[in-house]
């Protein structure tokens, strides 16, 4: 029996090297015969052809067999274009952008960059850039498009649900500056707010030295916003996640096909901030390592989530060198929070109708309906139900303030205008600064302000009807206030102007409010999700 074991292990190995020789064979006589292809089109094709191209639609065609919009090959130029997005500076218009479903997509502006102030908003697509098609144009090549020198224009035209013709929008580029934590303030009852707005290569120090100062300040309890956050590098989400978490414990699990794709990241310095009440605060917008953060923290009860489910993105990309200075971005690893929840989107559970929406908020974003049916039930380490597929769901799910239907209807409408409108809250916001110097955070518009905006508007040769204008004064005003607080004291005052409408920061500390301690915390977020799902009293 020995011998016969011995001698098909043989017989195996030996088929096993045959097999791996065809393959290999196999493999060369393809390279071979796709070459002599290249070189015959090349020469003896009807019209003269460039190699090159030949090359990069082959290459291209591989990349689009993988149907999946976060890898792609990067040219030399185009690695600098990702070193910036997480490490530098750069000259652009500030938006975040994916690929869904064929189209570039917006995912968030960059507060108080060109493409934020022009009105371009989380969910637009563009249409057209500097005269080009953007219709399946790959979203390094818009990227591309959109940076330049500073000072310069770029015009492009974007899609937006419920709008039917594409808005042009005029943008000048600027030096964007990324910073992950751009303010952090203390509110009322030693609450201290950090808005954590990208996870970039100094995002665990930047937060470390926002909340540090914070609790120097009095805080008692924290709200980290990661609204609007797309992410970025997997280190620093594991980075800032161990700020919050006791050492040892898992705070993110990559799975790959190969071995070295595979890991187990757990925190390694303990918690820093034991005994500190933490809300983060999500949406739509929230992305990748920002949704690493929120799951971690959710996972293992450090934490309660305030708002609406997040992005799902939940991919890792790792890039190869290649000869020439070039690079491949490739997925390789999905990644899942502690518990074992994958999060991941496939680019079909994006692609959304617009029934599958709320409404629009008083801020323009239109507000997707939460869906929970089918998706699969994990517990908490501490017992509590949570949910994985389709984003990070938050554990107190809160609405934006919404308009009514006659508000939207209008704003719609004005959409239709949507870069002039921009244009015209920037411009009256600069020229309003200088002209009330006795101007005061918290301040209110009067209606003749309201007059007078709409006269300005009415002189960049625009359409917008005065009944339109009337029946979204809700909506005009919150852009106005916004922008004017902006330009004239910055990030933090434009979210304190702000903050009355913002339901889901208001949710957030009454939660706070109520509670003393991170256990307690938890206890009144589980209650608070029965009594919505009407299991509770």
């Amino acid at each position: 029996m020995p011998a016969a074991v011995l001698i098909v292990a043989t017989m195996t190995g030996g088929w096993l090297l045959q097999t791996g020789s065809r393959r290999a064979e196999n493999i060369f006589i393809r390279a071979r015969v796709f070459q002599e292809i290249v070189d015959r089109v090349e020469s003896s094709f009807v019209d003269e052809v460039d190699g090159d191209d030949l090359y990069d639609s082959a290459i291209d065609g591989i990349i689009q067999d993988l149907d999946d919009p976060n890898s792609s090959y990067l040219e030399a130029s185009d690695y600098e274009n990702l070193r910036i997005r997480t490490e530098g500076d750069y000259a652009g218009v500030g938006l975040e952008v994916v690929e869904r479903d064929g189209w570039v997509t917006v995912v968030s502006p960059i507060p108080g960059s060109p493409g934020a102030r022009s009105g371009v908003r989380a969910g637009d697509q563009f249409f057209e850039i500097a005269g080009a098609s953007a219709e399946g144009m790959d979203v390094d090549d818009a990227v591309d498009l959109l940076r330049g020198r500073p000072g310069t224009d770029v015009d492009v035209k974007m899609r937006r649900p419920g709008v039917d013709e594409p808005i042009p929008f005029t943008l000048t580029r600027e030096v964007i500056v990324l910073r992950a934590v751009p303010f952090a303030v203390l509110l009322d009852d030693g609450v201290g707010y950090v808005a954590f707005e990208t996870v970039r290569e100094t995002s665990s120090s930047e937060i470390q030295a926002a909340v540090d100062s914070l609790l120097a300040e009095g805080m008692t309890s924290l709200i980290l916003d990661v609204r609007g956050n797309p992410g970025g590098l997997l280190d620093e989400g594991i980075g800032v996640s161990d700020l919050f978490l006791e050492e040892g414990d898992v705070i993110v699990e990559t799975r790959g096909r190969a071995p070295n794709q595979s890991a187990t990241y757990s925190a390694r310095t303990g918690d820093h901030y034991p005994g500190l009440p933490v809300v983060v605060l999500v949406d739509g917008g929230s992305a990748s390592a920002s949704e690493i953060v929120a799951g971690a923290l959710q996972d293992h009860d450090r934490a309660v989530l305030v708002g609406e489910s997040t992005f799902g993105k939940g991919s890792v990309q790792t890039l190869f060198p290649l000869s020439g200075g070039n690079a491949l971005r490739l997925t390789t690893a999905r990644w899942y929070t502690p518990v074992g929840r994958s999060i991941h989107k496939s680019p079909e559970d994006h692609r959304v109708a617009e029934d599958d929406y709320d409404g629009l908020s008083i801020a323009g974003q239109l507000v997707m309906r939460e869906d929970l049916e089918s998706r699969p039930e994990f517990e908490s380490m501490g017992g509590r139900v949570l949910y994985g597929g389709g984003g990070i769901t938050p554990d107190v799910f809160v609405r934006p303030e919404l308009l009514t239907a006659e508000e939207e209807a209008a704003v719609r409408r004005i959409f239709r205008e949507a870069g002039p409108f921009f244009r015209a809250v920037f411009g009256f916001a600069v020229k309003y600064i200088p002209e009330h110097p006795g101007l005061e955070p918290g301040f209110t518009l009067s209606q003749r302000s309201l007059d007078d905006f709409y006269q300005d508007l009415l002189g960049r040769e625009t359409e917008v009807d005065r009944a339109d204008f009337r029946a979204a004064a809700r909506f005009v005003r919150y852009q106005l206030e916004r922008e004017i607080a902006l330009q004239a004291w910055g990030n933090a005052a434009a979210f304190r102007q702000g903050e009355a409408h913002d339901l889901q920061l208001q949710r957030a500390l009454e939660i706070l409010g109520e509670t003393g301690t991170p256990e307690e915390l938890v206890v009144a977020a589980t209650r608070d999700r029965l009594a919505a799902s009407g299991a509770g009293s």
